[in-house]
C-alpha cells in the first residue's frame, strides 16, 4: 500500500479536520523523527501526518532530523510528501498571507546531515535534482487551488537558509541576485533526501512576512503568526481538495 503524507511546519503542527486512526513512533537508523507518525483519514483519504518541528513546536529547524523523518515515511510505505513551510518575501508578488507553489530552490545551509548515501556504498551515488519539486505534483497542488477557488503564486524559487535567526538585509539582497523569490529554513535538505529514496514532493510556501531589507519596520512574530494565521484557513482549503483529486 502507498500512501501520501503532508509534513507540517511553522503553523501547522496538527491537521486540522483529521480523523485520527492510530499514532506510531517509527525508530530509523539515524534517530528519533521530529514526531510520531499520525495516521489518520482526511476527507475520506487515508495519509501520514508529520509535524517536522515537534509538537508542541519546539525543534529549530538547524535541529530537525530530516534524514530519520523522511526515512520513517518511506518506511511506512509514502510514496508523496507534500510539505508546508512558512517562509519569508522576497519577490515582490510574494506578500504575507500568500501561499506559494515554489519550482526550484537554492541551498544555503550548511553542517546539516543532507544524505543517505554516505557509507557502506558499493558505488557513489549522485542523484539527479535538476527539478527538485515532482512536476505532477506541483500540478495536483496548483489544481486543488483553482477549485478550491484561492489564488496561488504558481512558481518561485525557495532559498533555504541556515536559522534559527533570520536573514540580514544584505543577506536578503545577495538571494535575491541569486534568484531567490522566497525565504525559508526547512526546505532543505528535505527536498533532497526525499528524492533520495524515489518519494515525490512538493511544496506549499505560506508566505508569513517580508523577508529583511523589504520592509521598513522590524520582523515580528506577532506579524508573523497573524499572517500564517490568515493564510491557515486558504491552505486547509487547498489540502481538502487536494486529497481528494
Amino acid at each position: 500500500m502507498t500512501l501520501m503524507a503532508i509534513i507540517g511546519g511553522t503553523g501547522l503542527t496538527r491537521l486540522p479536520e483529521l480523523t485520527v486512526v492510530r499514532r506510531e513512533r517509527i525508530a530509523t537508523p539515524y534517530g528519533d523523527p521530529s514526531s510520531e507518525l499520525i495516521f489518520g483519514r482526511f476527507h475520506q483519504q487515508e495519509l501520514v501526518f508529520l509535524a517536522r518541528h515537534g509538537n508542541p513546536h519546539i525543534i529549530p529547524p538547524h535541529k530537525i532530523n530530516y534524514r530519520a523523518n523522511i526515512w520513517a515515511l518511506k518506511e511506512v510505505g509514502v510514496a508523496s510528501i507534500l510539505a508546508v513551510a512558512a517562509v519569508g518575501g522576497i519577490g515582490a508578488q510574494m506578500v504575507p498571507g500568500k501561499i506559494a507553489v515554489p519550482h526550484q530552490i537554492i541551498d544555503y545551509t550548511y553542517g546539516r546531515a543532507h544524505t543517505f548515501f554516505e557509507t557502506d556504498l558499493e558505488v557513489v551515488t549522485h542523484v539527479d535534482f535538476t527539478h527538485p519539486y515532482s512536476p505532477w505534483l506541483r500540478e495536483k497542488v496548483l489544481t486543488a487551488a483553482q477549485v478550491a477557488g484561492i489564488n496561488v503564486i504558481d512558481g518561485g524559487v525557495y532559498g533555504c537558509t541556515q536559522g534559527p535567526r533570520l536573514e540580514t538585509a544584505a543577506e536578503i539582497s545577495r538571494m535575491e541576485r541569486d534568484g531567490c523569490d522566497l525565504v525559508g529554513m526547512t526546505g532543505m535538505p528535505e527536498a533532497a533526501l526525499a528524492r533520495e529514496l524515489g518519494i515525490d514532493y512538493a511544496c506549499c510556501a505560506v508566505i508569513a512576512n517580508w523577508a529583511a531589507g523589504k520592509t521598513t519596520t522590524e520582523i515580528t512574530m506577532t506579524e508573523i503568526e497573524a499572517n500564517l494565521a490568515v493564510a491557515m484557513a486558504d491552505l486547509t482549503s487547498i489540502l481538502r481538495h487536494f486529497v481528494q483529486a
